[in-house]
């Protein structure tokens, strides 16, 4: 685990006992901190004997060096986040706490990367082409392990974090050497004061920046490229830079041309050549559940890409195939589809699904021809039955996923296995 001599001596109350929680109460712990630790959940204090409980909900806040939160505690709400302001407490997350430990570890470089849509498959990308070139990265942040939860890279490393706008809300320091902005649309706007109060979150990861890093930006939307002309180092980049994709299959749709584009900003900024570029792309396997290739049965090819849990993270996909069954709905974010509309002239058949199946079918209704399916598994069934040879079941929801599944991911593994049932 990361520990720093700095957190020795200090007191700190952690809220969270997830993942990410029982990482930092482990990191600080070791650190010779003294910790109080709360969750609301029963069984997650039971998962932790080593910790003090105290009920944060509750207990003065007074006289200690931080509150450490996870992402997920709504800092515009929240009683909790609310009580530390008036007690002068500051409020931070994990990715600060590495922050303030960098002094102490090896040489190192840090890629940030943030945006609304293509933040996973970037920070992948950016790991694997470091790694694939022979240099030491590790994932962190918004994906892959809890960053306090892994072992210091060794000198020359870099750690590449995927950090959402909630994770920089609790971060104040951290000083990128390359940071990367892709789109910014509307999303998670009841956490923020209107949408340019969400975009002004997304543009602290430049703010916290040393004038000499780098600052990679995509030009995708106005509100990405406004930010980015506020930015002297700005490195522009757009989907229109990537010229051909055929060479890399799990980089497929305009939304990965974007994603590529800014992944070889960044990486050349630490010092790539081109030829260390192409070939990781070349190599670059995709994530599970963003445009993932599951399946070809009959000619036909199978989808999954349950990550897109709005409708402008599904439009790229509709765009990437010529002639779709689409798998659409669940929770939605929004009543509407506006950002799809343009790319339903490749879907043969809609297929709608969960919470938004009546609202979806009527939105789709007067454009392309409809099946109210109900759940991912006959929705699987009836479009295996009308595909043909050459076209593309696609799954993605452009909703959240928790009216029947617990995440994106259960949605995608419900998926793989309905298809796996498929005959041959």
């Amino acid at each position: 685990m990361i520990t720093a001599r700095a957190f020795a001596g200090k007191r700190y109350a952690v809220f969270g006992l997830a993942r990410t929680g029982l990482s930092v109460v482990r990191a600080l712990k070791a650190s010779g901190a003294e910790v109080y630790a709360w969750d609301d959940n029963a069984a997650a204090r039971a998962a932790i004997h080593d910790v003090e409980f105290i009920d944060l909900n509750t207990a003065s806040l007074l006289g200690f060096d931080a509150l450490v939160v996870s992402p997920g505690v709504p800092l515009n709400t929240h009683p909790l986040a609310a009580r530390a302001r008036a007690a002068e407490v500051p409020i931070i997350g994990d990715i600060e706490l590495f922050s303030q430990a960098r002094a102490e570890l090896p040489p190192h470089k840090v890629v940030g990367i943030t945006g609304t849509n293509g933040k996973s498959t970037t920070t992948a990308l950016i790991h694997h082409l470091i790694t694939a070139a022979g240099r030491p990265a590790t994932l962190g942040g918004n994906i892959g392990l809890p960053i306090l939860g892994q072992d210091a890279l060794p000198e020359g490393g870099t750690y590449v974090l995927e950090l959402s706008s909630f994770q920089i809300d609790l971060t104040q320091t951290l000083d990128c050497d390359v940071a990367v902005l892709l789109n910014i649309t509307p999303d998670h706007l009841d956490r923020y004061d209107g949408f340019a109060g969400y975009a002004a979150s997304k543009a602290r990861l430049f703010d916290m920046q040393s004038p000499g890093h780098v600052a990679v930006v995509s030009t995708a939307t106005e509100n990405s490229s406004r930010i980015g002309e506020t930015t002297r180092r700005a490195t522009f980049i757009a989907a229109t830079d990537i010229a051909d994709q055929s060479a890399w299959p799990s980089l497929q749709g305009p939304h990965n041309a974007e994603n590529v584009a800014a992944a070889a900003a960044a990486v050349r900024a630490l010092g790539l050549t081109d030829a260390e570029i192409e070939a990781g792309l070349r190599t670059y396997p995709g994530l599970p559940h963003r445009m993932e290739r599951v399946a070809e049965k009959r000619g036909v090819l199978y989808v999954n890409d349950s990550k897109a849990t709005n409708p402008t993270s599904t439009a790229p996909a509709l765009a990437a195939f010529p002639a779709i069954h689409w798998i659409a709905g669940g929770r939605a974010k929004t009543d509407e589809l506006d950002a799809c509309l343009p790319h339903l002239g490749h879907v043969r058949r809609a297929y709608t699904v969960g919470e938004a199946e009546s609202l979806f079918a009527d939105i789709l209704a007067p454009h392309v021809p409809v099946t109210r399916a109900g759940t991912i598994d006959n929705a699987v069934r009836l479009a295996a039955d009308a595909a043909q040879a050459g076209e593309v079941v696609l799954l993605s929801p452009a909703c959240a996923s928790y009216d029947q599944f617990k995440d994106f991911e259960a949605r995608g593994a419900a998926f793989r296995t309905a298809v796996g049932g498929l005959p041959q």
